[in-house]
């Protein structure tokens, strides 16, 4: 199935964390939380985005990745307390995740530490795993978020450090790129020496949807006679699915 299609009223929140460590069998904990939401392929503004205090000190290893201190965490509120404005925020809608078993399996242990009530993400929402999506596209190669950045020519040289909210922004670029059906619409033309600028070209949510101009009754009749007269010459025609 097209993705593009599939996608088109979907509401899907693109999703990042950070954390205190790599594994919360060991005690880690979710120290940011970044969501952008996406309605049918367009980025609405609707962020959510949170640090938390994770009652534990963050590992120098993970600090060096995302740059999160344990001085700076001290004042930013728990899990709990942001816990139910999160599952309304995510509720009904497919989450966007590069290498989901990891932020999943962080909000889950999160959740269980709530207790039993407050149940697990697929309670709440379907997963879109980017990271599985992209190995089966790309077998054999690199295809971690950085990667995938330069494969589709989304700008992430911001990106001196891992952060949520800018890995959501990132990731949602890529997942439209990744899964649109077209890289580039716009190519240099080398013959003039022009160049045109390529990527994604964000357009605000507010505007109106595409105008679908359909065939009129004697437009489809005579295309209809079109076709039989090419397949009445020997010409073998391939009837689009969905004809009569």
């Amino acid at each position: 199935m097209d993705q593009t299609n599939a996608d088109a009223h979907k509401r899907q929140v693109i999703l990042d964390t950070e954390t205190t460590g790599i594994d919360p069998e060991k005690g880690h904990r979710v120290i940011e939380i970044g969501c952008v939401e996406m309605i049918g392929r367009k980025l609405t503004g609707n962020h959510f985005h949170v640090y938390l205090n994770p009652e534990r000190l963050v590992e120098e290893e993970a600090i060096r990745v995302h740059g999160i201190t344990n001085e700076f965490l001290q004042d930013k509120p728990v899990f709990a307390q942001v816990a139910d404005d999160f599952i309304e925020y995510i509720r009904g809608a497919e989450l966007v995740i590069h290498n989901a078993p990891f932020d999943v399996g962080f909000l889950n242990h999160e959740l269980r530490l709530l207790g039993s009530h407050k149940g697990q993400i697929s309670d709440y929402s379907t997963v879109f795993d980017t990271l599985t999506y992209a190995r089966e596209r790309f077998p054999g190669q690199r295809n971690s978020l950085d990667a995938l950045c330069k494969r589709f020519d989304v700008e992430n040289a911001h990106r001196t450090l891992h952060g949520a909210l800018l890995d959501a922004e990132i990731l949602a670029d890529v997942y439209l790129m990744m899964t649109g059906g077209q890289r580039k619409l716009f190519v240099p033309n080398k013959k003039k020496g022009q160049t045109q600028e390529q990527g994604i070209k964000r357009l605000s949510s507010e505007r109106p949807e595409l105008r679908v101009i359909k065939a009129s009754s004697e437009e489809a009749a005579a295309h209809q006679a079109y076709l039989e007269a090419i397949a009445a010459q020997g010409v073998q025609v391939k009837w689009p699915q969905g004809s009569s």
